[in-house]
């Protein structure tokens, strides 16, 4: 659960560990397995959950938005992490399908279950 109190941004995108995990450190390129909810901090309203799909996501850390590596790589598998992240390491030209608009800062919850490569 992410709970924002809106209008929420940050200037730099800051990652905080809620739960250590003791699994191998994620390498930058690697490919992950995670559940995460992302929550737009401009109007609190969570824009994106594999908890709500019900099945976690798998994606190489190269092809998603630099906010999101900086969350997951350096981690250990098995980590709660959370990221606060500032519109240029998010969607900085916005992502209207998801209410995304740009300048918005982006927070996630994200649990790293698995590593590959």
């Amino acid at each position: 659960m992410v709970t924002v109190t809106p209008p929420f941004s940050v200037a730099e995108t800051r990652v905080h560990t809620l739960q250590a995990g003791s699994g191998p450190v994620v390498a930058d390129t690697a490919t992950v397995s995670v559940c995460y909810m992302g929550v737009n901090g401009r109007d609190g309203s969570v824009f994106d959950s594999s908890y709500q799909r019900g099945t976690p996501v798998d994606f190489p850390l190269n092809s998603v938005v630099p906010g999101f590596q900086k969350a997951i790589a350096g981690q250990n598998v098995g980590s709660t992490v959370a990221v606060a992240m500032n519109s240029a390491d998010g969607y900085p030209e916005g992502q209207p399908g998801a209410g995304i608009l740009p300048g918005d800062s982006l927070v996630f919850a994200i649990k790293i279950l698995d590593v590959t490569g």
